[in-house]
């Protein structure tokens, strides 16, 4: 029999009216700030049920008081962020959606489309649109969980530096950021946003965890047991 993937189960009486999604913390644009003190939002029910979420990392490539220098002043490398995903969906499969590896798209079995994508890869930080993850919520019953990251492909690892902020765009509702702050000087990759179901509803959960290392180590602090090898771009 084929998969119905548009059918969720079934959920909770409906919780805030649509375009409000309950949690966060309001900023002053409209948009909600995922904070220490309101790390959790919920998509609205007419978001969860479908569309597509948009998940954009932008960042500082280079800080402006470093933009210039003398003839012989030594210059950093520009910091080089890339935006990813671990994922895992409810049949078990799990894996990674990145840049490194050409690991672009992710989907489940028999799917006429992918359930999470990327829509490039940002090498200088000085792209408008900054880099781009996707998420096809008609698929979102079959999705456990899926973890929203940051790393350091190129660079200093200076996350005060980059002054990276993540945006998340549902297809209803407000926006929701999620400022990269409390850096940790060192750190290469910074665990942003948790994705999981929720009482039918599919919620977002600040992370903000800066690991030391790449995917593997954060594989290992969030116990998603993924076999790994070496990846370029």
């Amino acid at each position: 029999m084929p998969i119905d993937y548009t059918k969720r189960p079934a959920g909770p009486p409906a919780g805030p009216p649509s375009g409000t999604p309950s949690g966060g913390q309001p900023g002053p644009t409209g948009k909600v700030v995922l904070t220490k003190s309101a790390p959790t939002v919920s998509l609205t029910k007419k978001a969860s049920a479908g569309g597509v979420l948009r998940v954009n990392l932008n960042w500082t490539a280079r800080p402006p008081g470093e933009q210039g220098g003398g003839f012989f002043r030594r210059r950093e490398p520009d910091i080089d962020l890339d935006l990813g995903c671990l994922y895992e969906f409810t049949d078990g499969s799990r894996g990674v959606v990145q840049a490194l590896g050409n690991a672009f798209r992710t989907g489940l079995p028999g799917a006429p489309s992918p359930a999470i994508w990327l829509d490039g890869d940002d090498r200088s930080g000085a792209v408008a649109g900054g880099e781009n993850l996707y998420v096809d919520l008609q698929y979102a019953a079959h999705i456990r969980r899926v973890l929203v990251f940051a790393y350091i492909y190129d660079g200093v690892p200076n996350w005060a530096a980059a002054r990276a902020l993540v945006t998340l765009t549902p297809p209803d509702g407000p926006q929701i950021e999620v400022p990269l702050d409390e850096p940790r000087p060192g750190a290469q990759t910074c665990a942003v946003a948790l994705l999981a179901p929720s009482d039918g509803d599919l919620s977002v959960h600040r992370e903000v965890r800066y690991v030391d290392g790449a995917q593997p180590q954060l594989d290992a602090a969030y116990g998603w047991g993924i076999r790994w090898s070496a990846g370029r771009k």
